[in-house]
């Protein structure tokens, strides 16, 4: 089973994963310039684009979080909502959006991007690194080897028919066994760094900057010794199955 999947090291470290140019579906606006890592049965992808220009879409055929690593990009809704995204700075477009995408000059930015089944959602919905936290479940005793965490998010968009949703999530220091993941996450650490450990014995770790997709079903670990935060995406892949 695939672990986990960097997708960007802050400061242009270096980081071995493959990418591949291809479009999501017939209408994607970012066909050229999309890049990407992984892609599932569950009609979602994750990755990279390099861009420069402007870009105008009458209507985003899907659903999509970007957060910007490197550059500027401006997001603007006809008519609404004008969004600068510098790095760290990320949103989530909804399917449907009327949009015009701008950037001066090169900007990259990665993605997490799932197709839309559902009553579309348009609009922007802005991730946030000051989010209005409110307290999330923690972690069940059995899967921790020490103390439990205090874990707050801040859910800003949802597609039920997708199971994908998106926000801002924190947590205290905390020490996890390695298992198997239980849906399908995209993150962009914010603060702290995590050491991610795999069955075979091999750490990853990341810290401030990176960006990184575990797909359900992989083995893995956490450790963190500060406070981590980051925007998130997470897609329940069984609840989808089960729904088909």
């Amino acid at each position: 089973m695939t672990r986990a999947i960097v997708l960007h090291r802050a400061g242009g470290a270096p980081f071995s994963t493959s990418f591949h140019k291809a479009a999501f579906g017939e209408n994607d606006p970012f066909a050229q310039q999309r890049e990407i890592a992984w892609s599932g049965a569950d009609s979602m992808v994750v990755g990279r684009i390099d861009f420069v220009g402007e870009l105008d879409v009458q209507s985003f055929p899907h659903i999509e979080t970007i957060v910007v690593v490197e550059g500027e990009l401006t997001l603007e809704v006809a008519g609404g909502t004008s969004l600068v995204l510098g790095p760290q700075g990320g949103a989530v477009i909804g399917a449907g959006t009327a949009l015009r995408v701008k950037a001066q000059s090169p900007a990259q930015f990665v993605f997490c991007a799932a197709a839309s089944k559902g009553p579309a959602l348009p609009g922007l919905f802005p991730l946030r690194v000051d989010a209005d936290f409110k307290p999330s479940s923690s972690l069940p005793a059995e899967v921790l080897l020490g103390s439990a965490p205090q874990c707050r998010s801040d859910n800003v968009f949802t597609d039920e028919g997708m199971e994908y949703r998106a926000g801002t999530w924190d947590s205290t220091p905390y020490h996890r066994i390695i298992r198997p993941h239980r849906q399908n996450e995209f993150m962009q650490l914010l603060a702290g760094g995590v050491r991610f450990a795999s069955p075979d014995g091999s750490v990853l770790s990341l810290s401030a900057g990176d960006a990184l997709f575990v797909p359900q079903g992989a083995a893995i670990g956490w450790e963190s010794s500060d406070r981590v935060a980051k925007f998130y995406v997470t897609q329940n892949v069984q609840a989808l199955i089960e729904r088909a």
